[in-house]
């Protein structure tokens, strides 16, 4: 019996952003409702409170609202007031709602970037301190099962001292000027409302933690390179970033989304002294090990040998492959059972306290500042 079925009902979840004919609100709402730990009960669903009634109405959604206003003052004493807020807005809108969430009481799920600038994102990691709420940064990718293989393994010591670690993401869907981007009307390239850097704040900031999720290091030094690769875009589609860790190892990110051909090019490469470890996005079922002077080894998502880390976020047999919309599932498993425990008055299982929190979201708001910063003179090398 899951910690959430003890409770004896599903935790309450309320959003805002991601309405119909989104991206990523079908994502979210599908993963909340996938293991039957949640209902949405409330939302907000557009930024125009006649649409946002409208969705909220048309997905059948009990409690729908204008505005993120309404949301805070009607769920804040409601009887039956929502547990979880998800946020998937804008991302300069992330810490006032995310600040607004805390002050009603409710455990928050916010989409990344934390904010876009540090001194907010270190300001709010002090509110959820003090809160005592749960708080998760949407990085995704660190719920895959063998993500969270290669995790443990690293941590188990089976590769060695870290020597190198090499992480990249190369999407295509940017390769050429669109129209949202012409027009105006694709925020995701205005940097008042995106932050300072779009492929820093966009995906980059996936690259970093997943790097630093999979080594348990993070780097101490930076120095980027950020530019735009096609002609007449002024917004950031391009990165290259070299690390150095403390004890010696160096690292690089190669970050775009701008290359023709290219899918969804999520790689890392960990590079220890006794073997190294590789996984794919594209084919996330598959860990590479190859040991040191021994046959490379195939390790497959549900098969044998595998981490209590790993078999926790398998939820299909093998041989059925689980991908991007599971992996938002887990995280809102661990967030339910850690909620749910703190409500129970008992101890959340260890395992389920391994998601993205705040702290990594500080971390990638201090790393796309500290970039920037490095691009700005001459990929000076800047201290983490």
């Amino acid at each position: 019996m899951s910690v959430v079925s003890k409770l004896g009902r599903r935790l309450r979840l309320g959003v805002i952003g991601g309405g119909i004919g989104s991206f990523i609100g079908p994502i979210h709402r599908g993963a909340a409702v996938l293991h039957e730990q949640y209902d949405v009960v409330a939302s907000v669903l557009s930024s125009n409170a006649e649409r946002s009634l409208a969705m909220g109405q048309e997905l059948g959604i009990p409690r729908p609202y204008g505005s993120a206003e309404e949301l805070f003052a009607a769920e804040k004493n409601h009887p039956e007031k929502i547990d979880v807020l998800a946020i998937m807005t804008p991302n300069n809108s992330h810490y006032e709602l995310s600040c607004k969430a805390l002050e009603c009481g409710f455990d928050v799920l916010c989409e990344k970037p934390l904010t876009n600038d540090l001194a907010q994102a270190e300001d709010l990691a002090k509110r959820v301190a003090a809160s005592d709420r749960a708080y998760c940064v949407a990085y995704a990718y660190a719920a895959y099962p063998m993500v969270r293989q290669a995790r443990a393994m690293m941590a188990s010591g089976v590769l060695g001292e870290l020597r190198m670690v090499q992480s990249e993401y190369i999407q295509g869907h940017l390769a050429t000027l669109n129209p949202s981007e012409q027009d105006g009307s694709n925020w995701h390239m205005q940097p008042e409302i995106a932050g300072p850097s779009l492929i820093m704040g966009d995906i980059a900031t996936h690259s970093f933690h997943l790097a630093s999720y999979v080594t348990g290091l993070e780097p101490s030094e930076i120095s980027a390179d950020i530019t735009n690769l096609v002609p007449g875009r002024s917004a950031n589609d391009y990165c290259g970033i070299l690390s150095r860790y403390k004890n010696g190892a160096r690292g690089s990110f190669v970050v775009t989304q701008a290359a023709a051909g290219a899918v969804h090019g999520l790689r890392i490469r960990v590079y220890g002294s006794l073997g190294s470890l590789e996984w794919f996005q594209e084919q996330p079922d598959e860990l590479w090990h190859r040991p040191l002077d021994q046959p490379a080894q195939l390790l497959i998502r549900g098969g044998p040998g595998l981490s209590a880390a790993a078999n926790r976020a398998t939820h299909v047999a093998i041989g059925h492959p689980e991908g991007y919309i599971e992996a938002f599932a887990n995280l809102y498993q661990d967030l339910a059972d850690v909620i749910s425990a703190r409500i129970l008055g008992v101890e959340p299982d260890p395992l389920a306290q391994d998601f993205p929190d705040i702290t990594d979201g500080v971390r990638g708001v201090a790393f796309v500042e500290a970039s920037v910063r490095s691009n700005q003179t001459n990929a000076s090398w800047q201290t983490l």
